[in-house]
């Protein structure tokens, strides 16, 4: 099928907010004298934070709230945005050159929408952006697929006919349900995840397949 329309995921994906959330959960934890381990960092990832959050609760049996947990959290992570903030190589040449070919674009998050525009806004992102979905549109977060069936409603196309960029299994999870062309594009912090149905696993977004995909140079 033609890819006519893209749709990116965010945190870990156009931006290296996963390496920051490493560091938040291992202060977060920290102050309770409890681990970080990679079956939890991989239980949460890429899902809605009040889901993974009930997951961190879980696992550790920890009596704080899920609303205490994103409080203690977002200051974490704010006092770490400033200085570390970066985007994911290949980002803004990407964006270039789909902008040169006309081709529509989107992101579809888990993360709530204040911050979301605030990372954009760090690099005045939003604009390039046909439209936004985070977590206050949907009812059930990634691995279900009812963000990316969302996605393809705005776009006005069939599922099959928009390419989704997403780094962690739940999110590609969740663009192979709903039926989109998924490329897998890990990172260090996902390497090891189950990439099943994936159209092919990026090096990187400069990988030369994504630009063969879109049919852009």
């Amino acid at each position: 099928m033609p890819a006519d329309a893209i749709v990116f995921d965010l945190d870990g994906l156009m931006f290296n907010t996963e390496q920051v959330y490493a560091q938040v959960m291992q202060e977060l934890l920290g102050r309770r004298q409890l681990p970080v381990t990679d079956a939890l960092i991989n239980q949460m990832m890429g899902r809605p934070g009040h889901v993974a959050f009930q997951v961190m609760i879980q696992h550790h049996q920890l009596p704080d709230t899920i609303a205490a947990l994103q409080d203690e959290s977002d200051e974490i992570f704010l006092a770490l945005l400033e200085a570390q903030l970066a985007p994911m190589p290949g980002l803004m040449e990407l964006l270039d050159a789909l902008e040169r070919a006309q081709i529509p674009k989107a992101i579809a998050t888990s993360s709530r929408r204040p911050y979301v525009l605030r990372v954009l806004g760090r690099h005045a992102l939003e604009p390039r952006f046909d439209f936004l979905l985070t977590a206050e549109d949907v009812l059930h977060g990634k691995p279900d697929p009812e963000i990316y069936l969302k996605a393809a409603a705005k776009h006005r196309l069939p599922p099959a006919q928009i390419v989704v960029l997403e780094d962690s299994q739940n999110g590609c999870r969740a663009a192979v349900a709903a039926g989109t062309q998924a490329i897998a594009v890990p990172g260090d912090h996902s390497r090891s995840h189950d990439f099943s149905g994936a159209r092919f696993i990026a090096e990187s977004l400069r990988d030369p397949r994504i630009f063969q995909t879109l049919g852009i140079s």
